[in-house]
Order: structure tokens, then sequence, then C-alpha cells
């Protein structure tokens, strides 16, 4: 074979080695494809059977499961509910008597008696309208379960704590008395960020303006004026109290020499039903000056103004408001949060008048 001949063989063998277009470029339109109807002969297949053993492993997963919440439930039930009987009302019939010169609440023939001291809660008998309320506080409730909450009792709670003082001042002197002097203690710094005495700064170019023309500030201090004003006059006299936060500052300035010791000395001298009604008075309104007037306004006891001028008394709407003056002007201004700012509202008012009942009678205070 000559050379010519191994070249064209050469040649030959390269093209069929090389690769072959798949799919070739050209410009012809391509159709759609015409798709018709499939009918199938005979009924339609059988849904898959799961396998039996498979069946058994989910039914007894799911029975495990519910038998592992009833056990949850169960516990919590012990939990909260140590003995059966407290699922049910034990009595019937709620009644206000009058024993040993005393009010007391029965329960059928049952008196009401203290959670955890087992003595009877025994009232004065010129408190008539919180031995009443007190019955009708036991009253509404459906289970015996519903009186070991204490949100569901709060006029036995702080009839409670006013009794829990008057034993402890019973058994120490004055000055070793362990509850006052805590009590004493705890509302005294309330002093340093009391809600009346924390004024806003001056009004700016868009800070509201009642019909009246006073800004934020100007009724804080319209309404502390007035409340410390009564206060310095017929409960602490030879004081002056000043605003803790005025305008732009961020530290709060403490009360002049002298004013604490007085104050103090006030809350010392309270006797047990109103040093209790203090506490939580200041609790619910983060305001030790007002609280301090509400007692003086309200309590039978040694702690009650007699009033020769005719005023307006401070009633629970009043202090209620002047504890929260500055959340209802903001709310007025930017809009209130539901199930916050009304709860709160309310829960105030219900404080105060728990309060109210617990230092008021129809004794006359000297």
């Amino acid at each position: 074979m000559n050379s010519t001949s191994q070249l064209a063989l050469r040649l030959q063998s390269r093209v069929a080695a090389a690769p072959k277009l798949l799919r070739p470029i050209h410009t012809t339109a391509l159709r759609a494809a015409n798709v018709g109807t499939t009918v199938g002969a005979g009924p339609p297949p059988k849904p898959p059977v799961p396998e039996a053993g498979a069946v058994h492993e989910r039914v007894a997963r799911r029975r495990k499961q519910a038998e592992m919440l009833k056990n949850a439930r169960d516990i919590r039930s012990a939990q909260s509910n140590k003995s059966s009987g407290l699922k049910r009302r034990f009595w019937k019939d709620v009644s206000v008597v009058v024993n040993d010169g005393a009010l007391q609440v029965n329960l059928d023939s049952r008196p009401l008696r203290h959670p955890l001291t087992k003595e009877v809660i025994r009232l004065p008998v010129s408190k008539q309208n919180l031995a009443t309320a007190l019955a009708f506080e036991w009253d509404v409730l459906s289970s015996a379960q519903q009186a070991t909450k204490q949100h569901l009792i709060p006029l036995t709670s702080l009839i409670c704590r006013g009794i829990d003082i008057m034993a402890d001042d019973a058994a120490a002197t004055p000055e070793a008395s362990k509850i006052r002097t805590t009590i004493a203690a705890a509302l005294l710094r309330y002093l340093d960020t009391d809600s009346l005495l924390c004024w806003a700064p001056p009004a700016g170019e868009h800070d509201l303006i009642n019909e009246a023309g006073e800004s934020l500030r100007d009724v804080q201090k319209r309404t502390a004026d007035d409340i410390s004003s009564f206060m310095t006059t017929h409960v602490w006299p030879g004081i002056r109290i000043e605003p803790v936060l005025d305008g732009h500052s961020i530290f709060p300035k403490t009360q002049a020499e002298g004013v604490r010791e007085v104050i103090q000395g006030w809350i010392a001298g309270l006797d047990a039903w109103e040093i209790a009604g203090l506490e939580r008075a200041v609790l619910a309104g983060k305001s030790l000056v007002v609280a301090a007037r509400f007692i003086a306004e309200w309590s039978e006891g040694q702690a009650g103004v007699r009033r020769t001028d005719a005023g307006d008394v401070f009633t629970i709407e009043h202090a209620a408001k002047a504890t929260n003056l500055e959340v209802d002007w903001q709310a007025q201004q930017w809009g209130e949060v539901d199930d916050t700012h009304d709860v709160n509202r309310e829960d105030v008012r219900r404080q105060l008048g728990s309060v109210l009942l617990l230092i008021s009678g129809t004794k006359q205070s000297s």
C-alpha cells in the first residue's frame, strides 16, 4: 500500500472517531404534541394496606401518649389540690355575727379563721362594712380550692396582715416589733421615688395641653401642691415636701433634713389596721404621700384627721388619679394599650377600696 492509501485510511478513521451532533441546530418551527385521552380498562387499583404489625405499633404508641397526658393532668391536679375536699365548697351560707364584743364571719356555723395561725378572725364592731365585705368575698367562692389563691381573697389577706401586725406588737415592745419596723423601712424608700413628686420637664412644642392650658408638668405640680399642703398642715406640721425629680434631672433628690424622721415617727404611731392599709396603698400607687393622705382622710383610728374646713374629701378616685397621673396623660396623648392600662387602672382602685374598708369605721377619730 502506498503512502497515499495510508493517508486516506488515517483520515477515515479520524472522521469515524469524531463525536457526532446529537441535536442538530436548525430553524424549523416545533409543533406541540397532540396527546390523546387515555382511557383505562378495568376497576381502579386498591389502596395500599399497611402491615398488621405497623397498625398495632401505632395504636400502642397513641395509647401510651394518652396515658402520659392523663398522668400529667393528675399530677398537676394533685399539686394544686392537696385533698379531694378542696374541689367542693363545704359551706352553704355565710353570715356576720357578733360574738364576745367583736364581729366574726361564719361559714355555716364555723367561724372564719386565720389560714396560718388558725385563730378566729375577729373584727371591731365599728367595722361593720369590712365584715360585710369579707363575708361577701367568701360567699362568691365556689370551692375551697379558690380560698387557697391569694388573688381571689384579697380582703382576707389584708385583714390577716393587720392581725399579724397586731399579734407581733403584742408579743414585743414597740421598739422591737419586727413586722412594723420592716414595713416602715420599706415604705420610707418610696419617698425618694414618690410617683406624686416626680414631675415631667416643661412642655415642648408637640406636648399635649389640656383645655385649661395646662401641660403635664403643670397638672403634676398643682396636684402635688394640694396634697402636700394638706399633709404639712394637718398631719406633718413643720416640714416642707419637695419634688424628687424636677424637669430634666435623672437623679432623685432627697428631702430636707428632718422630713424623713417626721414621717417615720408618724408611721411608727399607726395602729395595726392603719399600717397594713398604708402598706397596701403605697404598693398599689407607688406614692407614700398620697397613701398617707388617704389614711388620714378615712381612718377611724388615731391617724384620722377631723377636718374643720370645707375642702373636698380625698376619695378613691382622687387618690388613684394622683398616683397614675402621668400614665393617664400619656395614654390620652398616644393611646391606651388594651389589657394593660385599663387593667392597672381598675386594680389600683380595687386595692384602694380594700384599704378604705380596712381603716374606716363608725368610731369617731380623735
